[in-house]
Order: C-alpha cells, then sequence, then structure tokens
C-alpha cells in the first residue's frame, strides 16, 4: 500500500506526492535506500578529489553494503482522510547491496530491499476495522490496513570500456506491496573527456506500474452503517477508475567537469512523461457544495482525489565542489523543478564534510526546499464537485521546508574488522530532522556498512 514518508529525505519533493520522477508512489523504503546509496560514499570524498591514479580492474574485489534506516514522521493534513487528520507513520527499512567484478571491465550490482511500516493515515482506509469507541481522522485504526511491506530487487550491470573512457550500464527493478507493483528497466551511457577532467552521461528510465486500488470503505459496493449522520441520504458521486496503469518515461542529461585543482562542478537536465492512473485511490476529497456525513468524528468521502492522467516534470540543476583543504570539502547543490500540473519548486543544499583523523569524519549538512502548489490542490471542503479534477494531498500544496542533518563516518584503513571472509571498508551513520512549514515534521537515523572481499 502507498504511504507517505512525507519529509524524511530529498525524495519527498522530487516524488510531489506522485512517486519518484521515474517512478510510482511505493514504500519510502526504497527511497531512503536510495538516499543512503547517494550518501554512502561521503566519507571517501577526499580521495575522489585528489586520487586519480589507474586501476586496472574497475572493482578489484567484491563490496558488500548492509543499509539500515528508521523513520518516523508526524502531521494533520493526511490526504486518506481529505487533508485533515493524523500522518503518524513509522518506517524500519533494511537492504543489501552486492558489487561483483565479473572481470577487468565489467561489475554486477543486486541491490535487495525490505520496508516495513505503520502508517496511522493507511490505517484511515478502514477507520472502522479496529476496535476505537469513537472513530476520527486524528487517530490510528487498529485493524490491518494500519501496515504494510514493501519488497525489491534492483540488478546493474556495469561496463567500462579498455581505455577506462566509456561506460555503459542496464538495469532492471522490480516491486511489490499490497496494492501497488512496478517494473522498471533502463541504461545509460557515459563518455570521459580532456584526460577524464570531463564526463558526459546520457540516461534513460521506463517503469511500468500497477494499481490494485484499494477504496475507502464508505466508497466500496454494499457498504451500509447505521452510525453515518447528516442531512439527507449519503450520496457519493465516486466511480471507480477504469485504468490502474501507470507508466513512467525518463531521459537525463549531465555534464561534469574538473574546473581547476580544488574545483568540481557538474550540470543536470532530466525530461519525465507519466501517464495513466496518477491519482492516488485512496485520497479522499470533500466538496464545499456537498453536505457533510459523518461517523462519530469522522467524516466521509464525497470522492477521491482526481488528477490529469499525463504529467510532464522537468528538473534541471547542478552540484559545485569546492576543496578547501586536506580538513574540510564544500558540497553544494542547486535545483529548480517544473511540471506542467502547475508546480514549480526550489532546492538547495550545503554539505560540509570535515576529516577529524584519517579514520573519522563529521559531515553537518542542510537542505532548504520551497514549492508553489498545482492547480488541482483545493484544502479540505475547498473543491466544488463541478470541477474536473481535485485533491487535498498537501504534498502537492504550496510550502516550505528545512532539513538538518549530522553525518559520521568511519574508514578503516586496514580493514582488520572482518565478516564472513569480508573486512570492514566504512561505516556511515547519519542523523536528519526535517519540519515542514503546514507542521508535518520527521526524524530518521541510517546507518551503512561497506565490507571488502579480502
Amino acid at each position: 500500500m502507498e504511504v507517505k514518508r512525507a519529509g524524511a529525505v530529498a525524495a519527498i519533493e522530487q516524488k510531489m506526492g506522485k512517486g519518484t520522477p521515474y517512478r510510482s508512489p511505493q514504500g519510502i523504503g526504497f527511497l531512503v535506500g536510495l538516499l543512503l546509496l547517494l550518501l554512502f560514499p561521503c566519507g571517501s570524498l577526499w580521495s575522489q578529489m585528489t586520487d586519480n591514479s589507474y586501476q586496472k580492474r574497475v572493482l578489484e574485489t567484491s563490496e558488500v553494503d548492509l543499509l539500515f534506516s528508521y523513520y518516523d514522521q508526524d502531521g494533520k493534513h493526511a490526504a486518506v482522510t481529505g487533508g485533515e487528520g493524523t500522518q503518524a507513520l513509522t518506517d524500519a527499512s533494511s537492504s543489501i547491496v552486492l558489487r561483483i567484478p565479473m572481470n577487468e571491465n565489467d561489475v554486477l550490482t543486486v541491490d535487495v530491499g525490505i520496508s516495513a511500516y505503520t502508517s496511522a493515515s493507511s490505517s484511515n482506509v478502514n477507520p472502522l476495522d479496529g476496535s476505537a469507541l469513537t472513530v476520527t481522522p486524528f487517530d490510528a485504526s487498529s485493524g490491518e490496513s494500519r501496515k504494510d511491506m514493501l519488497t525489491y530487487i534492483n540488478p546493474t550491470y556495469s561496463h567500462r570500456t579498455p581505455d577506462r573512457n566509456g561506460i555503459w550500464t542496464a538495469n532492471a527493478y522490480f516491486s511489490t506491496e499490497y496494492d501497488y507493483y512496478s517494473i522498471g528497466f533502463g541504461g545509460s551511457y557515459s563518455r570521459l573527456f580532456n584526460e577524464r577532467s570531463t564526463e558526459l552521461t546520457l540516461g534513460g528510465q521506463v517503469f511500468l506500474d500497477k494499481w490494485n486500488a484499494r477504496y475507502p470503505i464508505e466508497l466500496r459496493e454494499g457498504f451500509f452503517d447505521d452510525r453515518v449522520s447528516g442531512n439527507g441520504t449519503y450520496a457519493p458521486i465516486f466511480v471507480p477508475f477504469e485504468r490502474e496503469n501507470r507508466n513512467s518515461y525518463s531521459l537525463s542529461l549531465s555534464v561534469s567537469q574538473v574546473l581547476g585543482k580544488k574545483l568540481q562542478g557538474s550540470l543536470f537536465v532530466d525530461l519525465v512523461s507519466q501517464q495513466g492512473l496518477l491519482s492516488t485511490p485512496f485520497h479522499r476529497v470533500h466538496f464545499s457544495d456537498f453536505e457533510d456525513f459523518h461517523i462519530d468524528l469522522f467524516q466521509l468521502a464525497d470522492d477521491v482525489e482526481r488528477l490529469p492522467d499525463r504529467r510532464l516534470k522537468v528538473p534541471i540543476g547542478g552540484r559545485l565542489n569546492y576543496y578547501l583543504g586536506d580538513l574540510v570539502v564544500l558540497r553544494s547543490y542547486y535545483r529548480y523543478y517544473w511540471d506542467d500540473w502547475g508546480i514549480s519548486s526550489h532546492t538547495a543544499s550545503l554539505e560540509v564534510p570535515l576529516r577529524l583523523t584519517d579514520s573519522f569524519g563529521l559531515s553537518p549538512n542542510y537542505r532548504f526546499y520551497s514549492q508553489s502548489a498545482t492547480d488541482h490542490f483545493y484544502p479540505k471542503e475547498g473543491a466544488l464537485s463541478t470541477y474536473e479534477y481535485y485533491t487535498s494531498d498537501h504534498d502537492l500544496s504550496a510550502f516550505e521546508a528545512h532539513q538538518y542533518g549530522l553525518g559520521l563516518q568511519y574508514r578503516d584503513l586496514m580493514g582488520s574488522t572482518g565478516l564472513l571472509g569480508f573486512g570492514l571498508k566504512t561505516i556511515d551513520l547519519r542523523l536528519g530532522h526535517y519540519d515542514r512549514s503546514d507542521g508535518l515534521s520527521a526524524f530518521i537515523v541510517s546507518l551503512g556498512t561497506t565490507f571488502m572481499g579480502n
């Protein structure tokens, strides 16, 4: 089942409430896994910026990453209950990433993960299946709908040309949740120029996803409850979606350049097209021109969100890394995002890795995000039933967000600690706190370790 872990990581704004730029909404455990993979190399940044040595093999020995994260959030604008209700959620995710050198030029990477979560908001898809004496959107149901699990596998094969100036990659992706399935595939090609000081990369990705649509309990066929109260007869305008597929296609272009001995930069642009069921089937909407009906304190839906079946997304951004010396590196990032649903956003972040000793590093970081609302967003009871499109999902509203984080990295230079024939290479512990202007807040802790074959 899809759930909003709205603020844990940068992925929240990339997905814009309806999946990542390339795929469907899914467990944020996978997104957290991606974040860990993106951040994990930070501990070796100093060597990356100073060591241009030639390696005979692309990867000398097999490596294993063990990744774990725990995420906790709370808020008061759950889309499941029409824009008003608890957003409490916890998620525990773990994954194993195995990199295997197939020969001097080829590497096979297999990423397998699982994410288990408990969500107060998703439990209210059916708020009546619990044991609560009073039904309210600010309490979680104790029924089975409150929890779900995501599992995925993501294999990638990469080939580097003998002159080490070209890199081909191909990848696949498979994931499943209770009400969502995803299959993806893609690839990229990178070329190094100017004595490897310039790198140009072109990539593409396709995701073919399928909902097993679950609707709010009161909109399902045969619903009856003698506790329903209101003026007149409860008569929502709900009609089930005819299509449950969602396809996403993306093209990406990036260029990175060594600008000097201490400065490195990169630019990127993506073009993402989505088609199919882009609405979330269990997000309630309440109309201003309909009478209100309740069971206890819980307001029944007039419909579910209706959004266009096509979406075009264009993010453009860049990174700039400056090497201050042996002890400090500045890593800056900016991204501008636009889509044809009316959302535009700005993301800026700064991370300052500090080298404390040869083995230990510290990396404080800060991230700012701001976005405008989609043309189709309305707060609770803000939409009319005559509108073609409407949603009360606050991930698609206008807001600002701040994320503060701190990372601690350890590198075992001698590989003296072992596990099942692998020597410890790095440990990366990260803490993050996220605040959004609409009241959502979140905390995440992640732990990543890398072991290399002896």
